[in-house]
């Protein structure tokens, strides 16, 4: 089977780095040997290793990108791009893939994201965005989903509490939280974003019982629900430690959007629930 070339942009980033290694070491794709960085990173080159390979990877700042003739500009035809890079910069990035005619997985959150598809359905690509790429979470926000559109303001009165904690690094709310909050809109709760409780202090996080190990990629989410007179509790609670159940999404996203490509898909948005279903 020919291997999916795939470019993996955010290195030195962790999760760009977790997808990269997962990259290297898969017999299903091949490593691309350059990445989208931002304008801090010192370093021109990011080493991805392990256990038996090692691959030395160019790093391209926003200031070199539109510099013409470079040569992996010539070279998009056929790869698959993916995004873990920072949240103020995923409507440039957007902007560039489709430009460039490079089809991409968007794991990165924030930025606007109307804009974003917008973007993509006036393009030659198309594209994989989600704001979260596990796949078992996205299977229960589906459900959440369902309850919303099918007992709509079974909530009603119920004051709803929502918690996410990240790693330090995380710089905007959750993408999660935020789509599980229109969900309890429509079960018949108001709530505002602004209203998540956002946790990014590591001491917090122990206290919450955030193992030590996972306090650098972790994400961990609670939705409680309380009853006007409080005598009745709801709680929905997913916890995730380290990011390898969002490599492997990744890696499944990857693969479908190649096969999508390689179907004659142009203009396209697809999301984690049309991984999920492989169509």
């Amino acid at each position: 089977m020919e291997k999916i070339n795939v470019m993996v942009n955010g290195l030195p980033g962790k999760m760009a780095t977790l997808i990269a290694e997962k990259v290297l070491e898969s017999n299903d794709f091949y490593l691309f040997g350059y990445s989208l960085t931002g304008p801090e990173i010192k370093e021109n080159f990011a080493f991805i290793r392990n256990s038996d390979k090692q691959k030395g990877m160019i790093l391209i700042r926003p200031n070199l990108r539109e510099i013409k003739g470079e040569s992996f500009y010539r070279s998009f035809d056929g790869v698959i791009g993916v995004d873990y890079t920072h949240p103020n910069t995923v409507n440039e990035n957007a902007d560039f893939y489709c430009k460039n005619q490079l089809p991409f997985v968007m794991g990165t959150t924030g930025g606007d994201r109307k804009a974003l598809e917008e973007r993509v359905k006036n393009s030659e690509i198309s594209a994989v965005i989600a704001p979260n790429m596990a796949k078992q979470i996205v299977a229960f926000q589906a459900m959440m989903k369902y309850a919303a559109e099918n007992f709509p303001d079974v909530f009603r009165d119920y004051s709803l509490e929502i918690k996410e904690s990240h790693q330090r690094g995380k710089a905007d709310t959750s993408g999660t939280a935020k789509s599980m909050l229109g969900y309890f809109n429509k079960l018949g709760i108001p709530f505002t974003k602004e209203q998540i409780a956002m946790v990014r202090e590591p001491e917090e996080q122990l206290k919450m019982g955030v193992p030590e190990n996972a306090l650098t990629g972790h994400g961990w989410h609670t939705y409680n629900l309380k009853s006007k007179d409080g005598n009745v509790f709801f709680q929905f609670t997913h916890n995730v430690n380290e990011r390898d159940i969002y490599a492997t999404g990744t890696l499944d996203a990857i693969k479908y959007l190649d096969k999508k490509v390689k179907e004659g898909s142009k203009g396209q948005v697809y999301n984690m629930l049309d991984v999920l279903r492989g169509k």
